[in-house]
């Protein structure tokens, strides 16, 4: 059975050693990621779990800010646990990890760490360079939403696809797939062999474009996209928690 649907943001100071940013993905809010927030916050680290701005909401409202409003809101974030705590690692789901790439790539010296699942760089699909076209004649088109695999579980995300926020998104997808060389920190990678949303071979563009030298890929194939919520997530929590500890132990 699914828990209720809750939108709302989270932050939790607890140890000035570790804090754990998590970021979720398009259309998506941090209910995806509360399981996994709770878990990170029952091992006495800090952590953040931001609603991005147009989430949450609906997804006209969604069509009103742009990727740049999504990273200035983590990065925001970021800062805040860097401020405070001496190693910051970053989760991501999906855009969630998309954005957590972007800080990887932008704060190389201060990310310990990324945790991501099923992330995106790229929307391989022919007909999506036309997105920013389609954003001007149509609002939205069906959801991608609710990928998940186990029975009865909602993400709560979306009815609708918001297209000129997908446009935006795909913008930022190329701006940081062009960037990954810059990435160093070690990572951690789960994708779902079954995934309706983003296509698995964005795991292998990530894998191959990083420069880290601790790089570990997880295949799920128990899940489908929103994993976090689906027979895999305790799997990727328990795992994600061992790679924080082996890093800062």
């Amino acid at each position: 059975m699914s828990s209720p649907i809750d939108h709302s943001p989270a932050t939790h100071d607890g140890s000035a050693d570790v804090g754990v940013l998590l970021c979720h993905g398009f259309t998506g809010s941090p209910h995806s990621m509360r399981p996994w927030a709770e878990r990170v916050v029952a091992e006495g680290w800090s952590a953040r779990l931001p609603l991005l701005p147009g989430h949450g909401t609906h997804w006209r409202d969604a069509n009103r800010t742009t990727w740049q409003d999504w990273y200035a809101t983590v990065d925001a974030a970021f800062a805040d646990l860097a401020g405070r705590c001496e190693h910051v690692f970053v989760f991501g789901l999906s855009m969630g990890g998309t954005l957590a790439l972007r800080l990887a790539e932008e704060h190389a010296d201060r990310v310990a760490g990324l945790v991501l699942v099923n992330p995106a760089v790229a929307m391989l699909r022919w007909d999506t360079k036309f997105l920013p076209i389609l954003g001007r004649l149509v609002p939205s088109v069906p959801a991608i939403g609710n990928d998940i695999a186990k029975p009865g579980v909602l993400e709560g995300a979306y009815e609708r696809t918001p297209v000129r926020a997908a446009a935006s998104l795909r913008r930022f997808q190329m701006a940081v797939k062009a960037d990954l060389g810059k990435i160093t920190a070690p990572v951690r990678l789960y994708h779902s062999a079954n995934d309706h949303v983003v296509e698995p071979v964005n795991s292998a563009m990530v894998l191959q474009g990083i420069a880290s030298a601790d790089v570990e890929e997880i295949v799920l194939h128990d899940s489908y996209h929103v994993a976090t919520l689906d027979h895999d997530a305790e799997r990727i929590f328990d795992g994600s928690i061992d790679f924080v500890r082996s890093l800062t132990s």
